[in-house]
């Protein structure tokens, strides 16, 4: 089965609720069978790494709660969202479902979320998280979801093709300049067809923000504008383009077929050595790869300017706004992020546990590859900017417009300089309407 197939698996124990159920209708007659029970509906979207972990949470959680019956749902690729919105519109949202910080204004102004502040710290205890990780996910004095754990934008690298070619692997110090060269003489050393040395990294929308954060500027303004110009827009996609030419990255007809998701990305296809994501994704990346992979920082701007990293929430658990059972919801929420031993099923896939208790519990057990997500997380610690509010409404919307507008101008359809004019007009509007 295809990684990009929209497929939604169910999980959990389906057909042995329906049987129990069926058991217990003929026993005890029809609306009885579930009386003292309450049923949870969880949604999730990742890799096959993470939908085991999570079932295995799942399974563990119902042990300590018999009243609770949970059904897991994975949904890959953009199907997740589809679903979301159907679900949205017939007011059956999933009691508990993940959502991610360029997604949470969004659905949370829709309505969809349900707001926590009235279980916390009672039912959801946040006691012992890093201060200023509640606030990730608060948007408009209002607590609209959990983060699962904290990471940082990175570049994964395929140390097995460097070490091969000769070449030295980047660093936390590379520049911008020096990856574009890095990336084209790999290309030229390997030698082999469709392979190169990087991603076309123009199509990110963090990666972007990154680069416009070492410049002093950001995505966002803080009143939920674009916080970027035309110019700033033409020098990131002609840095790109110029990269391309020059064959130091995949072309458009390889970049385009990134959904976001680990099996799609050019790193984990065998297309290039190096690609940019998400610190905690490392575990994911490496699952899917024979080659160890290194971790480092996005390139850099060089003469002392700021990292443009920061800290976010890997990813969020929200509770929907239709659930009735929003107390039992918070409960396995906060049994996710604070129990040692769900903690150590969770590992560090969704980024590093917001729980110190956790994340101290866990570290002894973590593989070599979970240690270097976590060290790197550590390691950012003096480099990140302040920790950053959610996007604003309309940020999800704007990051499909950039992978159009991209793709249209690595296929040739728009210049760089129509294509950075497209990306800020188009983009502009998109966020005024809401």
């Amino acid at each position: 089965m295809a990684p990009s197939d929209p497929v939604t698996m169910r999980l959990n124990r389906r057909s042995l609720l329906r049987g129990s159920a069926a058991a217990a209708a003929l026993s005890f007659g029809p609306g009885l069978a579930r009386a003292d029970e309450t049923r949870l509906r969880l949604a999730w979207f990742g890799s096959q790494d993470r939908t085991r972990r999570t079932q295995a949470v799942i399974d563990l959680y119902q042990q300590k709660a018999p009243g609770i019956s949970l059904v897991g749902e994975a949904i890959s690729g953009g199907a997740y969202w589809t679903k979301l919105s159907t679900q949205m519109a017939g007011r059956n949202i999933s009691d508990v479902f993940q959502l991610e910080p360029r997604t949470i204004s969004d659905y949370s102004g829709r309505g969809a979320c349900m707001a926590l502040d009235p279980f916390i710290p009672q039912v959801l205890k946040v006691e012992d998280f890093d201060p200023g990780t509640v606030d990730l996910c608060r948007i408009g004095g209002k607590v609209w979801g959990v983060a699962l754990g904290l990471n940082s934008f990175s570049l994964f690298y395929d140390t097995t093709v460097f070490a091969k070619a000769g070449l030295p692997a980047p660093t936390a110090e590379t520049t911008w300049a020096q990856y574009a060269d890095l990336a084209v003489e790999l290309t030229k050393a390997v030698g082999k067809d469709h392979f190169w040395g990087s991603s076309y990294g123009a199509r990110y929308t963090y990666v972007f923000d990154v680069w416009l954060r070492q410049r002093g500027k950001a995505l966002f303004s803080a009143d939920g504008q674009l916080g970027f110009g035309v110019e700033d827009a033409k020098e990131w996609y002609a840095y790109w383009e110029d990269l391309r030419a020059r064959n130091g990255c995949v072309g458009g007809d390889i970049q385009t077929q990134d959904q976001s998701i680990i099996e799609t990305n050019p790193l984990t296809r065998g297309f290039s050595a190096m690609g940019f994501t998400y610190s905690n994704q490392l575990v994911g990346y490496q699952a899917m790869l024979p080659n160890k992979l290194g971790i480092t920082m996005v390139p850099q701007a060089g003469g002392g300017a700021p990292s443009g990293h920061y800290y976010r929430p890997a990813l969020i658990w929200s509770v929907g706004s239709t659930s009735k059972n929003g107390e039992a919801a918070a409960a396995f929420i906060d049994y996710f992020v604070n129990d040692v031993e769900a903690g150590k099923i969770l590992g560090v896939e969704r980024g590093v546990p917001p729980s110190r208790k956790v994340r101290e519990a866990i570290l002894p057990t973590l593989n070599e590859t979970e240690r270097a997500s976590v060290d790197y997380v550590t390691f950012l610690a003096d480099k990140v900017g302040a920790y950053q509010a959610p996007p604003p409404i309309g940020s999800s919307e704007f990051g499909d417009h950039l992978g159009l507008t991209t793709d249209q101008l690595a296929f040739g359809q728009l210049s760089v300089a129509e294509a950075a004019q497209q990306l800020f007009e188009q983009g502009s509007a998109l966020l005024r309407r809401r």
